[in-house]
Parts: C-alpha cells; sequence; structure tokens
C-alpha cells in the first residue's frame, strides 16, 4: 500500500483535535499524512464524519459519494469512514454505500489503524499533528455530555461526560507550546461541567488558572459553556488574569421557560437572562457568543419575539441561528415537528438581520480605539488578525493595513487602531 493518506475532516472542533490524534498515530507508523487535501496523490482517504444536525449530516454523506466517485474512476483506492455519523448509523453506511471500505466508531482507532497494517500506540493517545496555524491549537478537556438535552444526539454518541486528569491537559500544553502554539482554545461539549465525573466537583477555575501558567501560552479562550450552574470564578479570571480571554461561547439555545423545559436545559428563561446581566456586571469587556435553536416544536410567534428582546436588550456580541431538525432517539423526536419550515427559515432570517445591526453598532464603538491582536495570516495587502474577543473561524477578523516597512509574521502580537467598521469585520492600522 502506498503510505499516503488524506484525512478528511468535518463538523466542529472537537472532530479537528481527533484527526489531529489519528494523524500523529498515522504520521508515527511512517504515512505521509495530508489533511482535507483536495488535489494529492493519495490513494487512501479517512473521512471524519459529523452527525450533529440533519446539513452535517448531508455534507458528510455528500463528502463520502464525492470520494467514491473518485475511486471508482480509479484515483482512489479505498476509503474509510469515522466520526459522529459513523459511529452512529455505521450499519446503515455499510449497506447503502458498499464502495466503503471500512466504517469505524470513534472508540475503535486501534481497529482502524489495524486495517491500515498500521499498530496504534496507546503511550502517544494524545501526541496530535496539527491542522491548525501553528500559532493557536484546540484542547479538548472531556469527552461526551451528560445533559441529555431533549434536541440533541451528542450524548447517544459519544456517551457521558467523561473529564480528562488536569495534569495530562497540562502536559499536553506544554507539548502545544513547544510546537509554537500560543493561544490555547479550550473545547468541550460542556466546558463548565469539567471535573465532577473525576474530581466530585467543577474544576474548571483551576484547569484554567493551571494552563494559564504554562510559559509560552499568551491567550486562554474558553468555548462550549453550558449556562446551568455556571461556575462564577471562571468570571474572576477573565476580569483578572491578562491571559484568560474576556470571551465566552456559551449557547443559551433559548430564552423563554417553556421551551427551555421542553428542551431540558435545567434552567428558567428569568436565570438566563440574570446570568447574562451578571456575567456583563463582573466582566465588563466580556465578549459573549451565543448559539439559539429556532423552530422547536412548539415555538410560539411570541417565544421567538422574547428572543429577539432578549438579543436586543443584551446586544449580545456573537450569534449564531439554527433551524430546529428531529434527530432519531432524542425525546425531541417524540414530539410534534410543529413548526413549518418556511416559518423556521423566516425565524433564522430575522433575527441574523439583528444580530447584524447589533453586531456594525458594536463595531462602530470600536474605532478609535487601539488593542492588541494575534496575526492568523499576512496576504499580499494585508494582516488578518483577531482581537481576544475572536475565536478563529466562527468570528470576525481585522483587516490590518500593511505598511512597507512592516514586518510582520502569523502569530505575532501587535497593537493596532482600529479606523473602520463593518457588521461583522474590523479595519485596522498599525500602531
Amino acid at each position: 500500500m502506498d503510505k499516503k493518506i488524506n484525512v478528511v475532516t468535518l463538523g466542529c472542533s472537537k472532530n479537528t483535535v481527533d484527526s489531529e490524534v489519528l494523524m500523529a498515530q498515522l504520521h508515527k507508523n511512517g504515512w505521509q499524512v495530508f489533511s482535507n487535501s483536495e488535489s494529492t496523490e493519495a490513494k487512501v482517504v479517512i473521512i471524519n464524519t459529523c452527525g450533529f444536525i440533519g446539513d452535517a449530516k448531508e455534507e458528510s454523506i455528500n463528502t463520502i459519494l464525492s470520494f467514491v466517485a473518485a475511486k471508482q474512476q480509479g484515483s482512489i483506492r479505498r476509503i474509510y469512514a469515522i466520526g459522529c455519523l459513523a459511529h452512529r448509523y455505521r450499519d446503515e453506511l455499510r449497506a447503502e454505500i458498499p464502495e466503503l471500505d471500512g466504517v469505524f466508531r470513534l472508540s475503535e482507532l486501534s481497529q482502524l489503524m489495524g486495517e491500515l497494517r498500521a499498530t496504534y500506540h496507546p503511550d502517544c493517545a494524545t501526541e496530535r499533528l496539527l491542522t491548525t496555524p501553528k500559532h493557536y491549537a484546540y484542547l479538548k478537556i472531556s469527552e461526551g455530555c451528560s445533559w441529555r438535552c431533549a434536541y440533541c444526539a451528542i450524548p447517544l454518541i459519544r456517551g457521558n461526560h467523561v473529564s480528562r486528569s488536569i495534569e495530562s491537559l497540562v502536559e499536553e500544553t506544554q507539548m502545544l507550546v513547544a510546537q509554537g502554539v500560543r493561544e490555547i482554545i479550550v473545547i468541550a461539549q460542556d466546558s463548565t461541567y469539567y471535573g465532577i465525573d473525576l474530581y466530585g466537583e467543577r474544576r474548571l477555575p483551576e484547569l484554567l488558572r493551571r494552563i494559564a501558567d504554562v510559559d509560552g501560552v499568551r491567550w486562554v479562550r474558553l468555548h462550549y459553556a453550558h449556562p446551568a450552574h455556571f461556575p462564577a470564578e471562571v468570571l474572576d479570571l477573565m476580569a483578572t488574569n491578562p491571559k484568560i480571554c474576556p470571551y465566552i461561547d456559551i449557547p443559551l439555545q433559548h430564552v423563554t421557560t417553556p421551551m427551555l423545559t421542553a428542551m431540558r436545559r435545567h434552567h428558567t428563561g428569568p436565570e438566563v437572562d440574570a446570568l447574562i446581566g451578571y456575567m456583563r456586571e463582573r466582566v465588563p469587556n466580556l465578549a459573549i457568543r451565543t448559539t439559539f435553536l429556532v423552530g422547536f416544536p412548539g415555538e410560539t410567534a411570541a417565544d421567538f419575539e422574547a428572543m429577539l428582546q432578549f438579543v436586543r436588550k443584551h446586544k449580545l456580541d456573537r450569534v449564531g441561528v439554527f433551524a430546529y431538525s428531529e434527530e432519531e432517539g432524542t425525546a425531541a423526536a417524540e414530539m410534534a415537528d410543529n413548526v413549518p419550515a418556511e416559518v423556521k427559515q423566516q425565524r433564522v432570517d430575522a433575527l441574523m438581520e439583528l444580530q447584524r445591526e447589533i453586531s456594525l453598532e458594536n463595531n462602530q464603538r470600536l474605532v478609535g480605539q487601539r488593542c492588541t491582536v494575534i496575526v492568523d495570516s499576512v496576504e499580499p495587502d494585508m494582516l488578518l488578525a483577531r482581537t481576544m474577543h475572536d475565536s478563529p473561524e466562527v468570528d470576525q477578523e481585522v483587516q490590518v493595513l500593511l505598511s512597507e516597512s512592516a514586518t510582520v509574521q502569523p502569530g505575532d502580537f501587535i497593537e493596532v487602531e482600529i479606523v473602520e467598521a463593518m457588521d461583522y469585520d474590523l479595519v485596522a492600522r498599525l500602531v
């Protein structure tokens, strides 16, 4: 077998980490590994699939079929599927796409390595071949989720929440820094649940402190926090520790008590409202990213109007919106999907238009201010960078105008002045 392999990653940043671990194992076995390559000599392809929502499933299937077509044309010899879709629908994929040479569940990495005539090295289970730019990396602190929200299939796929030890995560951070990483992006299905299963209590604040204390770490960013029982000490860290970004990704999903109860979110509408106000009070410069789910079974026009009012009130910094789609096996699948598709889309569009206006308003207030940004890439006529309030790939960029004397590299931290505001981007000049 020609030892060149292409690993194609779909879905979220947690999948990215899984692929990087797999790629490190392959590399250790002498494989030349490509990531998401559209033009490579690799005759073997592994597709790390996503199965979170309907659109993600469709993208995964279409990606598999595109490589099946390439296999039928003779340019690829073997195709393997792993990841969430493969885990949940292995039998269906095997039956309906027989061109797949193997479909492996998330727990079967060693079996996949055996199929490739390679050796799985358990002592190197946290080593990664990074696919992100070398100056930032994701750090997955746990696996699975124990909340059992009515609409979500993740616990069915990845099981209950399982935390990694603080020591192992600090060691992985040190390994990442040794590779040039300066920004650590902490991820989990629910990061605020961290430690309950392992230590009997929430230990996210301690973990964030330990990560920030690693020499070479410049920024630590927090993603995917559940609103229920939010650990307030995290906010104190954001307010006082210059390495911990005043930024949080906290998927709210909805804001009315009837909807939150139906969704099994374990908190009420007034509690969500109070939490966001409390966060703003404790960390005045906090950037809040959230996602909302519209069109959930039983959502009324009044429920949606309350969501609009909530967004207007709190002027959230970053908002993503998804239309509800039924996931078999979840509690919501037993409910009548009674919001028409066109109404769901209208609500998505209305909420995103409101957020566009808020984002522009928020950005306009930044014009004339100076801030530190991290450079993600150097383009012919500008630098593409991010502030402490922006996560890569999902948030806005700062377009820094280049001067002839500028000598800047990706990963550099530079001072800029904001000179222009757009809906979802900023323009700045070097200070």
